[in-house]
């Protein structure tokens, strides 16, 4: 049987409890694993349901249970249960096979005496018979005479099953007296406790079984086997049923848990219009994608769910290996070929900023299969596809979807839950097949220009610009696609940079160190709209500046900058974890929002006061609305400058006085003298002294004797690489010993061949974590600021073999087991590459 043939209720059901974070999946023996046979001692489970348990037990936070009347030790005789299930007798009374020993005197007394008066009453009647357990007597009178039947139980009934101390079990044809306060609810309350389940599902047949299904509640739930009054919520006819649900239970908790094999990271290709992005793997499966915009829930989450979160996919029909993906020159439109098949992906730059249409083109010879199965919020509504005659119309959201695919003809199937459409195509060397996801609308009709036309647009809308950029020398290609890809993180709408495009990539696989990058940090932002500027492209810090301009006119003071905002510049809502999805290659949780909006990171208002440096520098001025902007960062720097902070790592610990945040008070104090004396602005009085006063406070508390650097703070002995800002920024001279010992500590320390670490201390998070690339350019700056070119060549030139084949790179590197981590693509490691090239090409 197949999970088709169940109630389409069931299977919505088991979809939803199979995401649950800890499972306890648990049934009852007869009637249930094993199908009711004349001789009791003959039932087997099937072997199907038996395979399925064993599955499930092996499963991460999955447990599971059987829950019989029978005595424990002929249950596990019987059932030949594997030991990863949990096997639970006496309808609760034998958890284990030393249960007896437990029963106190007077159980036992009492456990004797039933034996006894059960012996009288069934002796001599053909068919009944006693099975006597550690804690409990059963009357079994299924082989009986029916009248014969009738006269024993109500002799039992109304004799035993009144003495005080003892508790009554009816099932069908069976009546169990127990010595112990037990039934099979207080069972399943007993394993759900032990094993912290947040959910349990429940299959039982019998009437003891629903002393178990009332105790169900929330998103637990309760499948009756066959006939009969029952508090469970659905029911099944069969044993085969049984079988098909604990299979299709184990299919989408295994796929819920782990996924398909998770793509490396740095293989994953953005598509991007500066408005949205949406990540496709290297077999042109779409799988990220958020709308109304990058910060908002998902429509595609298959990179952190697998194909039940959401995918839009095209692969030949024949199945085969992609040949290989790459970007067309210049532009943000991804190509993915096979021997006889081409997909195109790219966003529409142009449109109104509620929209977000991307356009998949296929063509070739081959046939291919489509698979759109849109989820939007995560995954976490229903969603329905309904045919047009232009394509498929997504209903039960709230934002509007469709999709316009003339011409295909869709097959949609249903998990209970969510609609997939399905569809075979076949494009002709002269007419490709064209897919249009269109986001925000409603409009299925056809487009004022051909695909061609509009492909070409949105391929001009970034060659126009990247023509533009003055390359370095060295890695001239490698720098123009980091170029892109920052633009792509912009928000050409607001003026807002990403820090990255996606959420809870790992930085350790299977580890909780899964953040969401999806918003604008102050610092990530100048940093990043820097080097842009350096490029020659100035047009994106235009655009950050006025939505610091407008965050800025909602605070206070300028010393209440928040670290990070969302796209719109509004402060972020509470941190929340996605319990719904398991996360890439089973790294959990996945997080929506970021603690570190409630930080203090006193080191966000130097990158601002550099990033206008630069921008003066270009244009030959300094306008007024950016010089107020660095007097605001300067006043900030005089109120706060002196205060412990988390730092620019964001660590959940206490604050500390860190070298970094201080060393970036300083460059916001001198870039703003320099600045007030370059273009003759006034400079406020007290700024020079500040100056000095944080510049000796740095030199005097965070060098460190005892290991010769400066370290992460002033409480401390433990490295940082952020500590290099010492000579980088300019605070020493780079020729300066403090300087180069501390380079050299670093190195030693934190470097780890292709790669180099934040830092090695605790941070009070389990596990590790990736090099970051974004250090390891630092240490690259180090190198060629201490004169020592040829170690600057070799570290660079590991940093560029680390990017993906379409060149973008995610957040750290993991140098032992060879692997990208982190979320992608990183803005950090984009821009560090850019500044490392145009250093070593002398620029």
């Amino acid at each position: 049987m197949t999970a088709e043939s169940l109630p389409a209720e069931l299977r919505r059901a088991i979809v939803q409890i199979a995401r649950t974070p800890r499972l306890l999946v648990a049934c009852d023996y007869d009637g249930t694993l094993a199908p009711i046979v004349t001789n009791p001692d003959e039932a087997r489970p099937l072997p199907e349901s038996v395979g399925a348990l064993r599955s499930l037990a092996g499963l991460h936070e999955t447990t599971t249970a059987v829950i019989s009347g029978r005595a424990l030790r002929d249950l596990a005789i019987l059932s030949r249960l594997p030991h990863e299930v949990h096997l639970v007798g006496s309808h609760g009374s034998e958890f284990d096979i030393g249960f007896v020993h437990e029963l106190d005197a007077q159980a036992r007394d009492l456990h004797r005496r039933v034996e006894q008066e059960l012996e009288r009453i069934a002796g001599g009647v053909p068919g009944v018979s006693l099975e006597v357990k550690p804690a409990s007597i059963a009357v079994h009178v299924r082989r009986a005479d029916r009248e014969a039947a009738r006269r024993v139980l109500d002799e039992v009934h109304s004799g035993p099953c009144t003495w005080e101390g003892v508790t009554t079990t009816d099932g069908k044809e069976v009546v169990e007296l127990a010595v112990v306060q037990t039934d099979k609810g207080r069972a399943l309350d007993t394993l759900r406790h032990q094993v912290g389940a947040t959910a349990a599902i429940f299959l039982g047949d019998d009437v003891t079984d629903e002393k178990a299904f009332a105790r169900l509640s929330g998103p637990d739930v309760g499948v009756k086997v066959g006939d009969g009054e029952t508090l469970a919520g659905y029911r099944v006819a069969s044993t085969d049923d049984v079988a098909t649900v604990l299979a299709f239970m184990l299919e989408e908790r295994r796929n819920w848990l782990y996924g398909e094999q998770a793509p490396p990271i740095e293989r994953l290709s953005m598509l991007s219009n500066e408005r949205a992005v949406a990540l496709v793997t290297p077999d042109a499966r779409l799988t990220w994608m958020c709308h109304p915009g990058p910060d908002a829930p998902a429509v595609f989450a298959d990179l952190l769910g697998g194909a039940s979160a959401g995918h839009f996919s095209i692969k030949p029909h024949h199945n085969g290996l992609p040949l290989g993906q790459r970007y067309l020159p210049n532009t943000m439109t991804v190509e993915t070929r096979w021997s006889r098949l081409l997909v195109t992906d790219y966003l529409e730059p142009e449109g109104p900023p509620h929209r977000t249409d991307l356009v998949r083109v296929i063509s070739g010879t081959a046939a291919a299969s489509v698979v759109f199965a849109p989820r939007p919020e995560f995954g976490g509504v229903p969603v329905r596809l309904v045919p047009d005659a232009e394509g498929l119309r997504v209903l039960g959201t709230s934002e509007p979807f469709v999709l316009r695919s003339p011409g295909v003809a869709w097959e949609i199937t249903s998990d209970g839950l969510h609609d997939t459409a399905t569809a075979l195509v076949q494009p002709t060397q002269d007419e490709p097949v064209v897919l249009e996801l269109r986001c925000g609308t409603t409009d299925l009709s056809a487009h004022e220009l051909s695909e061609v036309e509009r492909r070409a647009r949105a391929g001009a809308y970034w060659s126009d610009w990247a023509t533009t950029l003055k390359l370095p020398n060295v890695e001239s290609e490698l720098v123009a696609r980091s170029a892109l890809t920052l633009r792509g993180l912009c928000n050409a709408d607001t003026g807002a940079v990403l820090a990255a495009a996606t959420t809870s990539l790992p930085e350790e696989i299977g580890g909780v160190r899964n953040w969401d990058y999806r918003y604008c940090w102050i610092r990530d932002a100048a940093f990043t709209v820097r080097e842009l500027v350096g490029l020659g492209s100035m047009a994106e810090a235009e655009g950050y500046l006025r939505w610091l301009h407008g965050v800025l006119a909602t605070l206070a003071g300028p010393e209440r900058l928040h670290p990070l905002y969302t796209i719109n510049g509004t402060q972020l809502g509470a941190e929340a974890v996605i319990d719904s999805l398991p996360g890439y290659a089973g790294s959990r949780p996945v997080r929506v929002g970021n603690l570190a909006n409630h930080q203090v990171q006193l080191d966000v208002f130097g990158p601002v006061v550099e990033l206008v440096a630069e921008l003066a520098q270009v244009r030959g001025e300094l306008r007024d609305e950016d010089w107020q902007l660095v007097r605001a960062m300067a006043e900030a720097v005089t109120r706060r400058w002196s205060e412990p902070d988390h730092g620019i790592w964001e660590e959940r610990h206490v604050p500390r006085h860190r070298v970094y945040s201080r060393v970036m008070c300083w460059v916001t104090v001198d870039r703003a003298i320099k600045l007030g004396e370059v273009y003759g602005r006034e400079i406020p009085a007290g700024w020079h002294d500040l100056r000095e006063e944080i510049a000796n406070d740095v030199l005097t508390h965070g060098w460190n004797d005892e290991v010769q650097a400066f370290t992460t703070a002033y409480d401390g002995t433990d490295l940082d690489a952020a500590s290099l800002f010492v000579g980088l920024a300019g605070l020493i001279d780079p020729s300066d010993e403090r300087f180069q010992h501390t380079v050299t500590a670093i190195e030693a320390e934190l470097r780890s061949g292709s790669t180099v670490y934040r830092y090695r201390r605790d941070d009070g998070l389990p596990g590790g974590e990736g090099g970051f690339h974004l250090c390891a350019a630092w240490l690259i700056e180090a190198y060629l600021l201490t004169g020592r070119r040829t170690e600057a060549e070799e570290l660079f030139e590991q940093l560029v073999d680390a990017a993906g084949p379409t060149g973008l790179l995610p957040e750290q590197y993991d140098p032992v087991a060879e692997r990208s981590l982190g979320n992608h693509p990183q803005a950090y490691s984009h821009l560090g590459l850019i500044r490392c090239a145009k250093l070593l090409s002398g620029a």
